[in-house]
């Protein structure tokens, strides 16, 4: 488990530095508002994201982690076609608005949907390594993925447009995606997408729901953001993210590690279940506590020369943006246990208070006290949220106790 978990926190290490230099390099090139709809495009690909992964590679972690190499083979193979699937028809739809949008928005709604399928297919090997215990694997097509960026990023920069940033960013993941089929030597198989929607129907559509609840909330709050205060406030809210990148990109995903490991604890040790999703969730918090502190301490002069004009807004939100990856990460770890039960239902129930409260609280928060106030009450959602899904944990796991062996 340690190994495997050493690969998880490399590779997700990856994953954060090359998102967190995305972001930092598009903020100090575009300015605020330029930034600001590069965020919202960012934003939508996490919902799509999100979908990909509840009906494709959720369902491939919980149901294909540690099983023969030959039923991983078949089910990868069923479960990055869906996610390819996904990629092409959402990909075209953005295309078509976008077009009809046209401007800065459109135009960077119309780059993304040319290049969600190569972003989802790239995800969804990362999941299938996971699954298969080679982290190693999913580390060296992070790898791929960054070193493609610099060239994708620095032709980018020539254009200065939203769209072409979004497009360096989406065609350096689709190269990483087919180094990942070499990787793998699986081919995507989009025709057996249906079938997999089939037999994994009891989980993918919860997940579904559940994932879409996340990014969606975030989404929601990101446009109502932009009606109440401005486009601007996206990208100061962004670049608060941004300041706590590492962590955030963690916790995206960190499902990529945890909910395999987690169900490996299960079958071989299933009381010990409750102490790998506290120590998980308790780890995860604390570092972002430790590193939120750290970002108080950070010089303005140093802070302007990473953000450039966004850091002044960005860095005021800290102390709460700090709070809600802590409440989220303490979540993180309990989610993973539901994950693991698969008590989809409780799960399900657990996202949907969540969303609903990170909405609210967002919008509330922002029609209250505008850009601050927003954050102040995403922060407040989020706490409460992780102890909803702690509550829901403790529930399943006495109602595992009380099954008969048999249908445990």
């Amino acid at each position: 488990m340690a190994g495997r978990l050493s690969w998880g926190l490399a590779d997700q290490a990856a994953s954060s530095m090359t998102n967190f230099a995305v972001g930092i390099y598009v903020a100090r090139s575009l300015g605020l508002v330029a930034f600001g709809v590069f965020s919202l495009a960012w934003l939508t690909y996490g919902v799509v994201l999100s979908v990909s992964r509840g009906l494709a590679t959720d369902p491939l972690v919980v149901r294909f982690s540690g099983v023969p190499d030959a039923s991983w083979r078949t089910a990868s193979a069923r479960s990055s076609g869906t996610a390819l699937g996904v990629g092409v028809g959402v990909g075209a739809a953005c295309l078509a608005v976008g077009l009809a949008l046209g401007g800065q928005v459109g135009g960077a709604f119309a780059a993304l949907g040319a290049v969600l399928p190569g972003l989802l297919l790239q995800d969804a090997w990362r999941f299938a390594f996971f699954a298969a215990g080679a982290g190693r694997k999913a580390f060296v097509n992070d790898l791929v993925w960054g070193v493609a960026l610099v060239p994708a990023m620095l032709l980018a920069a020539r254009t200065g447009t939203v769209a072409a940033f979004v497009l360096a960013w989406g065609a350096s993941a689709t190269g990483a995606a087919a180094y990942g089929c070499f990787q793998s030597g699986i081919r995507p198989l989009v025709s057996g997408a249906r079938e997999w929607l089939r037999v994994h129907r009891d989980l993918g559509y919860r997940y579904l729901v559940e994932n879409v609840g996340v990014s969606g909330a975030a989404q929601l709050r990101a446009y109502g953001l932009g009606l109440i205060v401005g486009v601007g406030a996206v990208g100061v809210v962004r670049g608060a993210e941004l300041l706590l990148g590492p962590f955030l990109a963690l916790l995206m995903g960190l499902s990529l590690v945890t909910v395999a490991e987690a169900a490996r604890v299960l079958r071989q040790a299933p009381h010990r279940l409750r102490k790998f999703c506290l120590l998980l969730g308790g780890g995860q918090a604390a570092a972002a506590l430790l590193w939120g502190g750290a970002l108080l301490l950070v010089p303005d002069r140093l802070g302007v020369l990473v953000l450039g004009g966004v850091w002044d807004a960005a860095s005021a939100l800290v102390v709460p943006a700090t709070l809600g990856v802590a409440g989220a990460g303490l979540g993180v770890g309990a989610a993973a246990g539901l994950r693991a039960l698969a008590a989809a239902r409780r799960s399900l129930r657990c996202q949907l208070f969540a969303s609903a409260c990170y909405v609210g609280g967002g919008l509330g928060g922002a029609a209250v006290g505008g850009t601050a106030g927003s954050a102040w009450g995403v922060a407040a959602a989020t706490l409460i949220s992780s102890a909803v899904w702690w509550l829901q944990l403790r529930s399943a796991l006495r109602e595992r106790l009380r099954l008969p062996p048999s249908t445990a």
